[in-house]
């Protein structure tokens, strides 16, 4: 199953600008973060509202104000879900970051879903190795792919490690943005749907890795549609297929990559699913991820309420 319609998303309460995580993300902008943590919050709920009113199920946490965590609001980078009731935590660059992983979160998640297994690579930390989960991979999980490019923020051990826990076989890969700098996650340069897959194939320097990547996808039997840098700097690589309680497949974005669209690429993108999206621009330019890092898929099985 690559879609699913349960995600967890997490109501930030002291969201801002972190330096701790700018070191290395080009995507944020320093000195945009007045009223930044109100702001964030009215985009964040206007974010679940079109959410929930198209038919997805969104799980909804208020973070704590105690410990500190600016970038809670991006959960998908410490903790994802799988088949079989498994979950898995990542090791995070930001020490900040690593607060994130909140045991309240969990117990709150358990809950309402079943978790039987927990695979934890957050130990990798003590060696300065990182993976920060579905942001340093993005998974064709149907094909057990775990495409990623290295940067500070995904070491290829760790990688690997969760390839052989999880049965996913890697692809990576180097990734740069226009100056030449290492990309910080994978998905904000590409974003695997059931049918297709939305990449920045510009960002690939190395001609052997462009022509494997886009093998691999070729292989996969999804269509790749090809997004520029001008796209992807605009947060048009970072989107999130999901689908809704009716099954209908949902393309979700952000406004600004929604706008930064062309035409016939919207209409590629619609023929096989309906998009939504929604203003993100404060958490977009204070935090430097947008809407694919908000959602965490749920691929747990619902426990049934009792009566």
């Amino acid at each position: 199953m690559q879609t699913t319609s349960h995600i967890l998303m997490i109501r930030p309460v002291n969201f801002g600008f972190n330096a701790q995580t700018a070191v290395n993300n080009a995507f944020q902008v320093a000195g945009s973060g007045i009223a930044a943590q109100e702001k964030a919050e009215l985009e964040f709920d206007n974010f679940v509202t079109v959410l929930r009113s198209n038919g997805v199920d969104v799980t909804v946490i208020d973070d704590t104000p105690e410990p500190h965590t600016p970038d809670s609001v991006f959960p998908n980078n410490w903790i994802s879900f799988h088949d079989h009731n498994t979950i898995c935590l990542y090791p995070m660059f930001a020490e900040n970051r690593r607060q994130e992983r909140k045991p309240g979160v969990i117990q709150q998640i358990q809950q309402t879903f079943t978790i039987t297994n927990t695979f934890d690579f957050t130990s990798y930390e003590n060696d300065q190795l990182f993976l920060e989960g579905t942001g340093s991979m993005v998974l064709d999980r149907d094909h057990k792919i775990a495409y990623a490019c290295l940067s500070p923020r995904t070491h290829q051990k760790v990688l690997d490690d969760f390839c052989r826990t999880m049965n996913y076989r890697p692809v990576l890969f180097t990734a740069v943005d226009s100056a030449g700098k290492a990309i910080y996650h994978t998905n904000v340069m590409m974003c695997v749907a059931d049918r297709y897959v939305v990449i920045c194939l510009e960002s690939l320097p190395n001609h052997a890795e462009y022509k494997m990547v886009q093998e691999n996808i070729g292989k996969s039997g999804k269509e790749l549609i090809n997004i520029s840098f001008e796209q992807m700097n605009h947060f048009a690589g970072n989107m999130l297929q999901v689908e809704n309680n009716a099954g209908e497949k949902l393309l979700v974005m952000s406004s600004q990559a929604f706008k930064s669209l062309k035409p016939e690429q919207v209409k590629k993108l619609e023929s096989y699913n309906r998009i939504l999206h929604a203003p993100l621009t404060t958490i977009e330019t204070n935090g430097g991820g947008s809407a694919r890092c908000m959602m965490a898929e749920i691929f747990l099985k619902k426990k049934i309420a009792n009566h």
